[in-house]
């Protein structure tokens, strides 16, 4: 507890500081100094005039009087040497008090001094903890919100995979018609009655003159998995639309595939395979048709199909047409892992900016005692002052 002080006039109680102690300190000092000088000044005029009245008297009866002012001065010099002596003490114990009271207050100065950089020392440390305590809940709230962001955000994207599966679905059937009324103009394609299910529509195959050669019928699907049931759906359909080719458009292709090509007597590729595939079907189906007009007996369309797909021409056209879509596959592959690669450094990086954004602000925030809004999150700016 620091020491309080009381005026010795009116009686008040104080407690000093710092500049009030060094000022009484002053004064006390000076005070003793006055006085002891004065004390000594008193007593040495005393002497002095003691001396003089002696001296006068002395010397209006020195010569019958010689022997007694001698002793009388004898006695006078010894008590005023005694006088001095006793001065001197006492200005030696004023100076050691004087000392004492030096040492005690810069002792009571010291102590206060310990107590009040410890109080400091201790307010410092708790505001210290209360700003990590705040900047460890402020970089955890940051870090929920990132991830409450990044959950959201692959729980829009899955719903709208769920949501948007039919009608993706549904462009992918109207996407497959265009692409065959402009690949293939002088073919008619058309859709496949509402009462069939599976098949989406069915391209009629003519030749240059006009002569329909053949039909391939097409069903399109745009889902994650190949469903063993298709192709024996699509085959019934088929038949009952009487098409010499069927076709199965699809995402996923089965797991025995790892490409187009033909399986159970269906064809299976994906939609980026279609044209080729077709233009291969379609130029067999009109060689077959051409073939049977000029050799009626030689035996149905589907054996000379058959044959045709067979044969040393089509495994050509077919190695070529697949060396060529494999080439673009690798290609295309390529420029996704390099996207996606690119994709993943760059959010590293925006998870590091924002880590350190949230360092900043607390920094800032710590040194400047109010809150600034720098959350990269939100698309606010601050204001300039003025």
């Amino acid at each position: 507890m620091p020491t309080e002080i009381k005026c010795p006039s009116c009686g008040h109680e104080f407690e000093p500081n710092e500049s009030i102690r060094k000022s009484i300190e002053e004064e006390v000092r000076k005070e003793a100094n006055e006085r002891a000088e004065q004390w000594k000044k008193n007593k040495e005029k005393e002497i002095e005039e003691a001396i003089r009245k002696n001296l006068a008297s002395d010397f209006e009866t020195k010569l019958r009087l010689l022997e007694q002012n001698n002793k009388e001065n004898e006695e006078k010099l010894k008590m005023a040497r005694q006088q001095q002596l006793d001065i001197l003490k006492k200005e030696q114990e004023l100076k050691t008090k004087e000392a004492e009271l030096e040492i005690s207050v810069q002792k009571k100065l010291h102590e206060e001094r310990e107590k009040l950089s410890g109080e400091i020392r201790k307010l410092e440390e708790q505001r210290i903890a209360a700003r990590e305590t705040e900047f460890q809940l402020q970089l955890k709230e940051l870090q929920k919100q990132l991830e409450d962001q990044k959950k959201l955000a692959e729980e829009m994207r899955r719903k709208a995979e769920q949501g948007s599966m039919q009608l993706q679905g549904e462009v992918q059937e109207l996407a497959l018609e265009e692409m065959l009324r402009v690949a293939f103009p002088f073919d008619v394609i058309s859709e496949v009655g509402k009462g069939v299910r599976g098949a989406d529509c069915i391209q009629t195959v003519r030749n240059n003159f006009g002569q329909e050669c053949g039909k391939i019928i097409y069903e399109s699907k745009r889902t994650k998995d190949f469903a063993a049931d298709w192709i024996e759906k699509l085959k019934a359909d088929m038949r009952s639309q009487n098409a010499d080719v069927a076709v199965i458009v699809t995402q996923a292709l089965p797991k025995d595939m790892n490409g187009f090509g033909e399986k159970d007597g269906v064809w299976i590729c994906s939609f980026d395979e279609v044209k080729p595939v077709v233009q291969m079907l379609r130029d067999g189906i009109i060689k077959i048709s051409s073939a049977l007009k000029s050799q009626e007996n030689r035996g149905d369309k589907m054996s000379l199909l058959y044959s045709y797909l067979t044969s040393r021409e089509f495994a050509e056209q077919w190695q070529a047409i697949r060396e060529g879509f494999m080439n673009m596959k690798l290609s295309i592959q390529k420029e996704r892992d390099a996207m996606e690669k690119l994709w993943k450094a760059r959010e590293k990086q925006l998870e590091k900016v924002l880590l350190n954004a949230a360092h900043i602000r607390g920094s800032i925030e710590g040194i400047s005692g109010t809150d600034v809004d720098l959350n990269l999150l939100e698309n606010n700016i601050p204001e300039a002052d003025e």
